[in-house]
Parts: C-alpha cells; sequence; structure tokens
C-alpha cells in the first residue's frame, strides 16, 4: 500500500510544530533566567544516562525532559544528558550497543551534538527532534533535524566522521562506569549524584523537593497542590474501605 502523502505532510508539520514548541520555550526559559538570577550553585544538577533507540530513553527525553522547558522548571535545573547507556567496549577497541548498529550512530551523533553545541538550548532541540524521529521508527531521517532546527550539520558531520565522536563515547563509557551505585538500565537518572530508580516518571517531584533557593518556581507549587489533593483522595478512599468493612484482595 502506497504511503498517502498528505498524511506524511500532515506529520512532518506536527513534528515541525513540536520542535518549534520546544525551541521556543527554550528561549523563554533563558530570558526568564536572564530576568530572575538563579545561582548555578543553587540549581539541582540533573543527569540523564541513555541511549538512542530505547524507548523508555525517548519516552522520557520527548514526553518528560520537553516539559521543563514548558513548565519552567529548567530555571532551576542544571540538566545534562549522557548517551551511552548499556553499550560495552570490545577488546579490539569497537562499541556495541544494546539495540544495534543505529542506536551506536545515533548515540555517538547526539555525542557530537552536545560537543559542538554545548548549551542546553542549543543542543537540546535537536536531540529532542532526532528522539522524537526514532521513537516514531524514523531514526534513519536524523539528519533531517539539522534543517527542521535551523543548526549548521557540519560540526556534527565532522565530528562522526572524523572519528572524534568515538572518542567522545569512550569519554561517556568511563563516565557512566564510574557511576556510584552502578547504574542497572536505562533511563539512569540522577538528581544531586542520587539515582532515582524507578521513581524516576517522578523527575518534577524530586526536583522541587531538592530545590533549596530562593527563587521557587510556579509549577513546584502546582506540584505540591496536586500531591495534596491526591493524598487527600487516598486518605477517603480508605476511610471508605474501613467504614464499609470491605476490601478487594489481591
Amino acid at each position: 500500500m502506497e504511503a498517502n502523502p498528505c498524511n506524511n505532510r500532515r506529520s512532518n508539520l506536527l513534528l515541525l510544530l513540536l520542535i518549534a514548541s520546544v525551541a521556543a520555550n527554550l528561549v523563554t526559559a533563558s530570558a526568564a533566567l536572564s530576568s530572575v538570577a538563579v545561582a548555578s550553585e543553587e540549581k539541582v544538577k540533573l543527569t540523564l544516562y541513555y541511549e538512542a533507540l530505547c524507548p523508555f530513553c525517548e519516552n522520557f527525553i520527548v514526553n518528560s525532559l520537553s516539559e521543563l522547558f514548558d513548565n519552567g522548571l529548567i530555571s532551576i535545573v542544571d540538566l545534562k544528558l549522557s548517551p551511552y547507556g548499556n553499550a560495552k567496549i570490545r577488546s579490539n577497541g569497537t562499541i556495541v550497543c544494546q539495540h544495534g548498529e543505529w542506536e551506536c550512530i545515533l548515540n555517538t551523533v547526539e555525542a557530537c551534538a552536545i560537543h559542538a553545541w554545548p548549551a542546553l538550548s542549543d543542543h537540546f532541540p535537536f536531540i529532542y527532534c532526532v528522539e522524537n524521529l526514532t521513537s516514531e521508527g524514523e531514526y534513519a531521517k536524523w539528519e533531517t533535524c539539522f534543517e527542521k532546527v535551523n543548526v549548521d550539520p557540519k560540526p556534527v558531520l565532522d565530528c562522526y566522521t572524523s572519528g572524534f565522536g568515538h572518542e567522545l563515547d569512550l569519554q561517556y563509557a568511563d563516565e557512566i562506569k564510574a557511576l556510584e551505585p552502578p547504574h542497572t538500565y536505562v533511563p539512569w537518572v540522577v538528581l544531586d549524584g542520587q539515582p532515582l530508580y524507578d521513581d524516576y516518571y517522578d523527575v518534577f517531584t524530586f526536583i522541587c523537593k531538592a530545590y533549596k533557593g530562593s527563587n521557587i518556581p510556579e509549577a513546584c507549587y502546582k506540584e505540591q497542590n496536586a500531591k495534596s489533593k491526591l493524598k487527600s483522595k487516598s486518605v477517603t478512599s480508605v476511610s471508605f474501605v474501613t467504614d464499609v468493612g470491605m476490601a478487594e484482595s489481591m
């Protein structure tokens, strides 16, 4: 069956709108930081250890980390991405990745992007674009992200083809191997030196709890209110079960 060109154009348009939204929010966050100073030592340090074709990593980057720029929490977070994950180094120095050759390629590409554009506001939109494509099974189209986020492809392509990207991979390998406690899976999310384990999905709550500065983002108050309402509902449910003297067993 032939692909519907209208649907393809619609999908491309939606992707472009998503990337434009992330990029715009990054700019907005940067502008907010210039008016509301948050000392770097006050920021919560958040590191994501991941690999390019891991479905859980893709989902976390596209649907959770991107939200940091929407809800304003990025103003209190020092976010770092580490693209290596569960890869292994052979005795001959080559790298084998969990999800195959394409994952190795994209790990290196994203490592090169971080090196080429060190500022989070520069490399995150590109990585978001690549991970969004991989989540849709379109990882072979990763080079389209250069145009979609309007960046010069040369520094990343030079990094990859020159072999320097491999050196970056080895640096990320050393970094993840040095973790204490050791990582056991990805995404491995570390906040202020402590892994969140399976609670990484609740990263916004942990960020707000860890932040000790005075400029508290509105999102933290909303997060606290949401948790309070949920706790209140939970207490009500327990009281109801106790009152009727009945509970469903597992």
